[in-house]
């Protein structure tokens, strides 16, 4: 890691608790719109349903980079707020355990967000139903894109290249 690199993504969680306060906010301006059966409930609940989603998707790179982390991986961390992961995992730093280690946070804060959705959400309401479909759609996604490396590196493949993974050509910071 570089000094100039921080060790932890303070403007990320800084901005991702910001988008938290926001999803929550948006549910209570979609229950308010629907309580008054404003015909604002399609944007409100639109609103809600994509910002829960894209919680779950940030609350499922937390749990990549916090397994990283715990495994002591090598990881880039991002320079901007608008790159879409967390952080870059150094695949010629790392030992297959952590890649796997890692890849297993981002898939348990996947189950445990669904599951948390699933108790706490209006499932009967539009903004309940686009956020559970979105949030599911991320789910797919993940396992469509994440889970055959996961299981090539299982049987012995070398870690994956390119993407979310950095090599020694591109440093580490």
């Amino acid at each position: 890691m570089t000094s100039a690199s921080p060790s932890f993504p303070w403007k990320h969680a800084v901005r991702d608790v910001a988008l938290v306060s926001l999803t929550l906010l948006a549910w209570r301006l979609d229950a308010s719109a629907r309580a008054a059966g404003s015909t604002l409930e399609w944007g409100t609940a639109l609103l809600a349903g994509s910002l829960t989603a894209i919680a779950g998707y940030l609350f499922h790179e937390w749990g990549h980079l916090t397994a990283a982390r715990a495994t002591g991986s090598v990881v880039r961390l991002p320079e901007s707020l608008s790159e879409i992961f967390l952080f870059n995992f150094h695949s010629d730093r790392n030992s297959p355990r952590q890649f796997l280690a890692m890849s297993l946070g981002g898939f348990a804060a996947s189950a445990i967000s669904v599951v948390f959705l699933l108790a706490v959400l209006p499932l009967d309401t539009l903004a309940g139903k686009i956020a559970i479909t979105l949030v599911l759609l991320g789910v797919l996604a993940t396992a469509v894109l994440e889970l055959p490396p996961f299981f090539k590196v299982m049987r012995g493949a070398p870690l994956p290249r390119g993407t979310a993974y950095v090599s020694d050509n591109k440093a580490a910071r």
